[in-house]
């Protein structure tokens, strides 16, 4: 049995658009090419075919692990939050006390991080190391760097 897994509705809607492309566009292309090479003679000899059925025993993989993943899929409710602590989709803006620099990051689950966006995964060491953290709460936070003293600056939702 699979465990459930948080999205945020962004999140979630990501994961049906992505599953829809592969259901309804790489599908069929894939058939398509299997036609197209099993149409060109001998299967026992026909790298084509052989490629394009290999494409298409990995895509139906990732698909079943995909509708698998939708199956068991759960939308975390923001207005829930308590903004008091650091939680899951917390936004927390951090200032680093060795160099004094501020981040901000949202904690989001693990398959919607994103740095480049500042979002970071919540088993992060990071995020790990914020969860249930208040304003003003000093934390040093293990990273592969070294350890990293931080001060939680503010939390919104």
């Amino acid at each position: 049995m699979t465990k459930a897994t948080y999205y945020t509705e962004e999140g979630l809607q990501k994961l049906k658009d992505e599953l829809d492309q592969l259901v309804k566009v790489e599908r069929p292309s894939i058939s398509k090419q299997i036609a197209e090479a099993r149409d060109k003679g001998d299967l026992s000899e026909n790298a084509e075919y052989a490629a394009a059925k290999d494409a298409q025993g990995l895509l139906e993989l990732k698909i079943a692990k995909m509708q698998d993943l939708l199956q068991n899929a759960r939308i975390f409710d923001e207005s829930k939050i308590d903004v008091s602590k650091v939680l899951l989709l917390s936004k927390v803006k951090i200032k680093n006390l060795k160099n004094n620099a501020v981040m901000s990051y949202t904690l989001v689950p693990e398959q919607e991080s994103d740095l480049k966006k500042g979002k970071i995964s919540v088993t992060s060491p990071i995020a790990r190391g914020l969860l249930g953290k208040k304003v003003g709460d000093s934390v040093e936070i293990k990273v592969p760097a070294g350890i990293i003293p931080f001060e939680v600056i503010e939390i919104t939702r």
